[in-house]
């Protein structure tokens, strides 16, 4: 990229979802000259984004918190209580959040470089820094894709019933034995999916038939039919998920890739293999870990061995292999699977879920898990973490 730059910055932004607005926000608080390029970067985020609240950095104000649920549960073949505050973001306010002084350019990008940026329309933005923050929906692999609805209270009534918020509910939604697999319209197995049945404002449940990980991704349509049903067998008339605002989720699980930091630029968030690929979690870690990406900058050291100390990169080769368990095994093991996690010691099951450089919390937990699920379950998870994830996950822009 040898043009003369048009603009020269501190540090360059390529994203202006969470991950990239949480880096330039956290980087004009700090007086660093920062600008953030997307051909929408004002556009409103219309995803659902939650996180554990104990995963949030402090600095992010109360505000921006749509409903906080002192615990969640989740539903295998037992109900699993789980008392750890579980909380929905409010898109609109957590945008305004990390507002700052921030220079924003609205286009598209033709090449991204380690100290440069290439606008489609010819300019060049030279930087000391560049973070690609653009997300991973276009990449190959394994994908979490989901169908859901926003409903009122009394309409979710049936799905919640007791429960606080529902963070999983693996019981099938056509009322079939939890060992009975489900086949899409060509006969083949397809995974176990679950409900996600969470309110995300004052009246309104999102009800969300989710696939957690499946490669080849599990078609949106499918999961909108299975939700359908699952409101049928609750006794919900079809014409409320007819005329109810919907939600339809597919994003890679792998978007850092085997080695994120050996990327060129830096890349941060669900880009940059900040997502648990098991669970498909970013959001949280992203903004949690901004204020690293900007001391860095500020110090003039390196961005990506700040993120990326060596037991941060072990952890995420052990979740990959996790995310490669996870694909090998049936809707029961699947189901088995999830069942026995949640009857972790808490410590360990937290670390699991949320340690991304604590490794041996981390592989703790994954030992830890292998005698609850019995020898047929454990061998089956063994092999499925030893052997090399089959995916290769590369950008394709």
């Amino acid at each position: 990229m040898a043009d003369r730059p048009t603009a020269l910055h501190r540090l360059v932004v390529v994203g202006a979802g969470p991950a990239g607005r949480a880096v330039a926000h956290r980087a004009s608080l700090a007086g660093i000259d920062v600008a953030i390029v997307d051909p929408r970067p004002a556009g409103p985020w219309s995803a659902t984004y939650a996180a554990w609240e104990d995963e949030l950095p402090l600095w992010l104000p109360p505000e921006a918190i749509a409903t906080r649920h002192r615990s969640v549960t989740v539903y295998t073949g037992r109900r699993h209580r789980i008392d750890r505050p579980y909380v929905v973001l409010d898109t609109v306010a957590l945008r305004l959040a990390l507002d700052g002084e921030v220079t924003e350019y609205g286009a598209m990008v033709t090449d991204v470089a380690s100290r440069a940026v290439r606008l489609a329309d010819g300019r060049v933005l030279a930087a000391d820094v560049v973070v690609d923050a653009r997300g991973s929906q276009d990449t190959p692999g394994p994908a979490q894709t989901a169908s859901g609805i926003f409903v009122d209270f009394a309409t979710a009534a049936p799905l919640l019933g007791d429960d606080e918020a529902v963070l999983m509910d693996w019981r099938d939604p056509d009322g079939r034995a939890l060992d009975t697999p489900g086949v899409d319209g060509r006969g083949r197995v397809l995974p176990a999916t679950f409900l996600y049945a969470i309110p995300v404002a004052e009246d309104t449940v999102l009800l969300e038939e989710t696939c957690l990980a499946a490669d080849p991704p599990v078609p949106v349509a499918e999961l909108r039919g299975r939700l359908l049903r699952r409101l049928a067998r609750a006794g919900l008339d079809g014409d409320v998920a007819t005329e109810a605002p919907r939600e339809s989720v597919r994003f890679a699980l792998d978007g850092g890739g085997e080695r994120p930091w050996h990327a060129d630029p830096v890349r941060f968030g669900a880009a940059g293999g900040l997502m648990h690929p098991a669970t498909g979690y970013s959001v949280a870690v992203s903004l949690a870990l901004a204020d690293v990406v900007v001391r860095a900058v500020a110090d003039g050291t390196d961005v990506v061995d700040a993120l990326w100390p060596s037991s941060a990169r072990t952890v995420h080769a052990l979740r990959r292999r996790g995310l490669n368990t996870m694909l090998c095994m049936d809707a029961a093991a699947t189901i088995g699977f999830f069942d026995g996690f949640f009857l972790l010691d808490p410590a360990r099951r937290d670390a699991y879920l949320s340690g991304r450089d604590d490794l041996g919390a981390v592989a703790g937990a994954m030992a830890a898990l292998m005698p609850i699920v019995g020898p047929a379950a454990a061998v089956r998870i063994a092999r499925g973490a030893m052997r090399r994830p089959a995916w290769r996950s590369t950008r394709t822009r």
